[in-house]
């Protein structure tokens, strides 16, 4: 290697390495996912806005599909905060401006992905803060089955949908 490269962080010398080690996938009987310590999303509800969706970039897994800005947790990451973090890293959400309602685990045994749900307490624009998004759009509620959606999400949906609506 030459010593201008030499002197170029990891990351930038080999950019197909995980930049965290979490950012891997895990495999077992029931399929591969990414997160080596799980995964977690964000579903944020503005009451004036409706649900903030992410169009998944091309090159991700279900690329092309709306989802929840996420991902992979760090290591020893609670979801909450990784779901946070990643909002904010993804889609710009400002921690501060959201309030948290419920998590929903989806839990295969060695691998899990929590779904934060968050309700806005003072509004704000999503921006594209990395290349993982396509576009972030707020959509009313009653029309997020109407996109594509990641499938995981779709199927989760309904009954996100349904905790929003009547909180326990």
């Amino acid at each position: 290697m030459d010593t201008a490269a030499a002197s170029f962080p990891e990351h930038l010398r080999n950019p197909s390495r995980p930049r965290d080690p979490g950012d891997a996938w895990v495999e077992g009987a029931l399929g591969r996912f990414w997160g080596r310590f799980g995964s977690a999303g964000l579903l944020v509800q503005d009451p004036g806005k409706g649900i903030l969706l992410q169009h998944r970039a091309t090159w991700s897994h279900h690329g092309g599909t709306w989802g929840l800005p996420g991902g992979a947790l760090h290591q020893g990451e609670d979801a909450i905060a990784g779901a946070l973090r990643e909002a904010h890293e993804e889609a710009a959400v400002p921690p501060d401006n959201v309030r948290v309602l419920f998590t929903s685990v989806y839990d295969v045994g060695y691998w899990s992905y929590t779904t934060v749900a968050v309700r806005v307490v003072e509004s704000f624009e999503p921006a594209i803060n990395d290349p993982e998004s396509i576009e972030l759009k707020w959509v009313p509620a009653g029309s997020v089955e109407d996109r594509e959606l990641h499938p995981a999400f779709a199927t989760a949906w309904p009954e996100l949908w349904r905790r929003l609506v009547h909180p326990r």
